[in-house]
């Protein structure tokens, strides 16, 4: 049995139980030891990738109890991907936070460690409930994070966060029930064979059950109506920690896709709420362009930023039988990547600007600001999808998939959207200036982590046909989703 696979859920578990037990004053070490799990991370995710991309989906049966009756984490080319992506994101915004901001409340590390804990088992999970389970670890984790710092606005942002996830995880468990009664298994692979036997009332309640997890889906990637708590959980946020939130709502992309691929892309409940779920990602794309217009304060912006990209995936999703997956995916990684940068980009201004911190008002010349004004330049351009970053890449290959004019329509206006409302921005922060500034300049550390996220967007473009190809593969691995159920359940698939 390969116990590679459980190694990205037992590092940060083990790296947070540490971190607990380690003195707080003791900053330098806590620092290092983050850190180190973090890059323990990155070289799993590293060996893992190389391992699911020869195609084989490996199975790791907890205590050995096979499926359905055992836990079972699953390694595919979707689950890999997803777990170098988190890998990638949670290194430089740990470094970003190493440099001050982990001193601004307790258990910063653990938590941090926790919080990705509940992530990689969220995408290594095969069982239903343990999806539930790892869930409400990132979430419980997330709570204190973005709480950290302290301060009325988080407190209220916070508090709004805390409350709709707690709805969202109420109605999670009823949908767990009704899938249970219906099917009797909450395995994954298990429940999508005996979902496609259901009749009559047993069908109608999995019906129900399914459509309350795409809200629950729906809550956790932030899809209209249900993204109003992300823009000020998200601005209120920490630099570092809203970097890492970027992943969050990807969580939940992946959870609907997982799903649908498996039980919902064929047979009696093919396309069960395909069509509410377009309408809905079309609507938070164009309430996106809005918000991004109406923002106040960059972090507000960049956070809108991110629920354009939950509406961009979402519908891509749902056209047609996971035919636009592949572009999607690419775009998922760009704007994750993109979103991260931008977040901790976000607060080196702010810091630059003293007291008008990150306001889209005219303020003092921020300090620094000639590195930072070629650096927002850079990551403006490729976020809007301008050429010749990967955004463009992303857009393009997502707008030949996706033969919709509405689609098309959004997602060009949103673009624009984009454009003026970062040139605005920009023109504010970095030349609307009233003399001297009074703010501090970004450490070497600041800028290193900064720079990680932000360079790879031209490496996504120098590499766009070899990462095209690479998500194209996962999508297709996605389509068979005969694979996956006999990896798990063998001849009883």
């Amino acid at each position: 049995m390969n116990h590679w696979i459980i190694a990205p859920v037992l590092i940060p578990a083990l790296a947070g139980m540490l971190l607990l037990l380690e003195v707080r004053e003791r900053h330098r070490l806590r620092r290092i030891t983050g850190l180190l799990s973090c890059a323990a991370m990155l070289a799993t995710a590293l060996f893992l990738g190389d391992q699911a991309w020869g195609g084989e989906i490996t199975v790791y049966a907890l205590g050995n109890w096979q499926a359905p009756f055992g836990i079972v984490l699953v390694l595919d080319k979707f689950s890999a991907l997803m777990l170098l992506l988190t890998a990638v994101l949670a290194f430089p915004a740990l470094l970003y936070a190493c440099c001050g901001d982990d001193r601004r409340g307790a258990n910063f590390h653990a938590l941090f460690q926790f919080q990705l804990m509940g992530v990689n088992g969220a995408f290594l999970t095969g069982d239903l409930f343990n999806l539930f389970v790892f869930f409400e670890v990132l979430l419980i984790a997330s709570y204190g994070l973005a709480l950290h710092g302290r301060g009325p606005e988080r407190v209220k942002a916070g508090l709004h966060y805390v409350v709709l996830n707690l709805v969202g995880s109420a109605l999670f468990l009823i949908a767990l029930g009704l899938i249970y009664g219906t099917t009797g298994t909450l395995n994954m692979a298990d429940f999508a064979v005996k979902a496609q036997a259901l009749t009559g009332t047993d069908a109608t309640l999995l019906r129900i059950a399914v459509l309350m997890l795409w809200v629950v889906f729906g809550l956790k990637a932030a899809l209209f109506p249900l993204y109003f708590w992300l823009p000020a959980a998200y601005a209120g946020a920490t630099a570092a920690v809203a970097a890492l939130f970027a992943i969050m709502t990807k969580v939940g992309f992946y959870a609907m896709v997982r799903v649908y691929a498996l039980a919902f892309a064929d047979g009696p409940f093919a396309g069960l709420g395909q069509s509410a779920l377009w309408w809905l990602a079309l609507v938070t794309l164009a309430l996106a362009c809005i918000g991004v217009l109406g923002a106040k304060r960059l972090g507000t912006l960049v956070s809108y930023l991110v629920v354009m990209s939950v509406g961009t995936l979402v519908a891509a999703l749902a056209f047609g039988q996971l035919e636009a997956l592949g572009p999607a995916l690419y775009y998922l990684l760009h704007s994750t990547l993109i979103c991260g940068g931008l977040f901790l980009l976000t607060d080196l201004i702010a810091r630059g600007r003293g007291e008008v911190a990150d306001d889209l008002q005219i303020g003092p010349a921020i300090l620094n600001g000639g590195r930072l004004s070629v650096l927002f330049f850079a990551a403006a351009i490729a976020v809007v999808g301008l050429p010749p970053l990967s955004g463009f890449v992303g857009k393009v290959a997502l707008l030949r998939s996706v033969p919709d004019p509405a689609y098309w329509v959004l997602l060009l206006v949103a673009g624009l959207c984009g454009l003026i409302a970062l040139s605005r921005a920009g023109s504010t922060l970095f030349w609307r200036t009233t003399g001297e500034g009074s703010g501090l300049r970004p450490a070497r550390r600041h800028l290193v982590a900064v720079l990680w996220l932000l360079v790879l967007s031209p490496l996504m473009t120098v590499y766009a046909e070899p990462l095209l190809q690479l998500t194209t593969a996962v999508a297709d691995q996605l389509r068979d989703p005969d694979l996956y159920l006999f990896a798990v359940l063998g001849g009883d698939a």
